[in-house]
């Protein structure tokens, strides 16, 4: 036991039979005085070793803390899920499946006729027509019945349905034609799009239509209120109705109903006909 106490403090192991000898000059060390100051430097050492293992243990808990680990977003209505790729899936499900469907073919042809009757009311000539985010394009065809002078142009995001149907491939925040159309139709494009790039489109839009705008989004309150969300696409940026209109009111007027028209342009609407206004009692 002795030879290893000294082979730790560097010193040399004592022969057989001999004992601890001093030089001359030297003081005399006994071998209950170097056993003692041995169990002392191993006490040390377990101490540190004991140290060394706690800051292990420390750096290796430092991975699970806060200040590490990526923070999880909190989950908002605001944007629930990422957007989709709009595929032939996405396609297929929300309208062309009868029982997953969001909308119908005869909904999209009211609705076209509501947009044509409005504009014809409040006498703004159509002569072209930008359906922007046509999707499978079911106002197409009602356009044209109801719009036959008006020329028609669909412009969508999808590579697929570009292909499938020749639409203008672009994206409505930076789509730039050599001229505006008369009407720009906009329906359920913009809860797809972050803030940023939603306000981008309005301002877009603004470009796009030299007369009248129809826009149609899911917003908060309908998804509260209004929707099937058995058949509504859940995966988008859901904001108020206030949000839009802010941004709309900069350069449009509304009708109702979803139609808008320039600032510039003049809409002919009886009193009774024009959206309700606070009045002074």
């Amino acid at each position: 036991m002795l030879e290893v106490f000294a082979s730790i403090v560097g010193m040399p192991p004592l022969e057989d039979g001999e004992s601890a000898k001093t030089m001359p000059g030297e003081q005399r060390i006994s071998e209950t005085t170097i056993m003692a100051r041995n169990a002392a430097i191993m006490g040390r050492n377990e101490a540190i070793m004991g140290r060394n293992a706690a800051a292990r243990r420390i750096f290796s808990s430092m991975g699970k803390t806060s200040v590490h680990r990526k923070l999880k977003k909190p989950v908002t209505v605001h944007a629930a899920k990422p957007a989709n790729n709009f595929d032939a899936a996405y396609f297929r499900k929300f309208y062309l499946n009868a029982s997953t469907r969001v909308v119908t073919a005869a909904e999209m042809r009211s609705r076209a006729a509501l947009i044509a009757g409005a504009l014809r009311q409040c006498q703004i000539p159509i002569r072209s027509i930008l359906d922007a985010g046509c999707g499978v394009g079911l106002m197409r065809k009602p356009f044209e019945e109801l719009l036959p002078r008006a020329r028609y142009v669909g412009l969508e995001a999808s590579q697929y349905l570009c292909g499938r149907f020749g639409w203008v491939q672009g994206s409505l925040t930076d789509f730039a034609p050599r001229k505006p159309f008369d009407l720009v139709v906009c329906y359920d494009v913009l809860q797809y799009l972050p803030d940023l790039e939603a306000a981008r489109a309005i301002v877009n839009m603004g470009k796009l239509t030299r007369a009248a705008l129809y826009v149609s989004a899911l917003t908060t309150e309908d998804w509260r209120e209004n929707c099937d969300r058995s058949r509504t696409d859940g995966a988008v940026h859901l904001r108020s109705g206030a949000w839009y209109r802010r941004r709309l009111n900069k350069s449009f007027r509304y009708v109702g109903f979803g139609i808008w028209v320039r600032k510039n342009v003049t809409a002919i609407l009886w009193e009774m006909e024009r959206p309700m206004r606070e009045e002074a009692p």
